[in-house]
């Protein structure tokens, strides 16, 4: 039976949590709290890949005082070795007596096995406990585990007339330096950068982490990492002096046929990877190109492109979260769209709903989602 102690001991295992957001890549955020009554003896969280599990974390903390105290875990235990050996097999080892997780994970290789196996030893289990707040910390993992594909936000900057760039292309600085270190933040947290070869021809952007614009949480990122970067580019146009080709990986979407052409095979020799999808009218099979990124194990997707890349997404509605900066100017009716939608009627119109509003200086921070979506696997059971 829970209780107000589960709920407010699991509450802090989710706190702990979020402190791996911005470095557990491709591996799921995980809390643990191990307590004995009221009293929390040992607290942990999943910082990095390879590195030790919530769970291991927490109990090393506890020593001797997590025998026949209660494990609060905001994803299930996993049961088999991978890089670390199984924590089930290790709260059972700690002589924990009873475990209560926020949800089950989906991975098909834990899928309840865990939960099993510390039900086979005799511990208590109970599921379920702030389950929808524990799924926020992972939606990409989520996600990818139930339908195979990442997470996916649109990341959009613009005017109060709607507007990305001028009709020339220009478009530094539209939000200001508030904004922009909040982006850095969203960058850190992602797995992977997309974007469309005319941005890169056009604002040459090199879509890294700047760790001197990450503020305070500077110190809770990976220092030696950067998303990956991936370009939709069906003819192989990325210059080889592009600077998104410099500071980390790269992979390229183009067209099956280019990949032999004589300017894939120089950016090859850059070390970029290039993957052949398949392309329509109005550009990249999206879908091809998703299920690729979860075949890599992509979780969290940002898209930082052009209004042609970032319409597609919302034309096809496979965007997941749309994150909107609007800064207090006007660019005129002849600047770019945020994104480019032929409609010809208001029967056409996509709505959206408004998750969280925030200010960062003089610009607002809008985070959306559509009205009418795939499930969210934050719902999921």
């Amino acid at each position: 039976m829970t209780t107000v102690r589960d709920t407010a001991l699991m509450a802090r295992a989710i706190q702990l949590a979020w402190r791996g957001r911005f470095s557990t890549h491709p591996n799921p955020r995980v809390g643990c709290v191990i307590a004995r009554g009221d009293v929390i003896v040992g607290e942990g969280w999943h910082e990095r890949a390879g590195e030790a599990h919530a769970e291991v974390r927490a109990l090393s903390q506890a020593g001797p005082d997590a025998r026949g105290a209660t494990a609060y875990v905001t994803l299930e235990p996993c049961s088999h070795f991978g890089r670390t050996p199984p924590c089930s097999r290790a709260l059972i080892d700690a002589g924990v007596v009873r475990v209560v997780v926020a949800s089950e994970d989906p991975n098909p290789s834990v899928s309840g096995r865990g939960l099993q196996q510390l039900r086979d030893a005799g511990i208590q289990v109970e599921e379920g406990v702030l389950r929808e707040e524990a799924a926020r910390l992972n939606p990409g993992f989520l996600k990818r585990m139930h339908t195979g594909r990442p997470w996916v936000r649109v990341k959009i900057g613009a005017s109060l007339d709607g507007r990305t760039a001028m009709a020339s292309g220009e478009s530094k600085w539209i939000t200001g330096p508030e904004s922009r270190s909040d982006v850095q933040r969203l960058r850190a947290m992602s797995d992977a950068i997309l974007t469309g070869v005319n941005t890169v021809l056009m604002d040459d952007p090199s879509l890294t982490v700047r760790r001197n614009e990450l503020g305070d949480i500077g110190q809770a990122t990976e220092p030696s990492r950067q998303p990956l970067r991936l370009i939709a580019d069906r003819d192989a146009r990325t210059p080889a002096s592009a600077k998104i080709l410099q500071g980390g990986a790269v992979h390229l979407f183009c067209a099956e046929e280019t990949i032999a052409t004589s300017a894939a095979q120089d950016l090859s020799a850059l070390g970029v990877t290039l993957y052949g999808v398949g392309w329509q009218d109005r550009g990249v099979n999206l879908e091809q190109l998703l299920n690729r990124l979860g075949e890599l194990g992509i979780n969290e997707l940002l898209v930082e492109a052009g209004p042609t890349l970032a319409g597609a997404f919302i034309m096809e509605n496979l965007v997941d979260e749309l994150w909107l900066y609007q800064a207090p100017v006007f660019l005129g009716s002849e600047g770019r769209p945020t994104a480019r939608l032929p409609f010809d009627s208001m029967r056409e119109k996509i709505e959206w709903q408004v998750t969280d509003r925030r200010q960062f200086g003089q610009d607002t921070r809008l985070i959306l989602t559509p009205r009418v979506s795939a499930p969210n696997p934050s719902a999921v059971d």
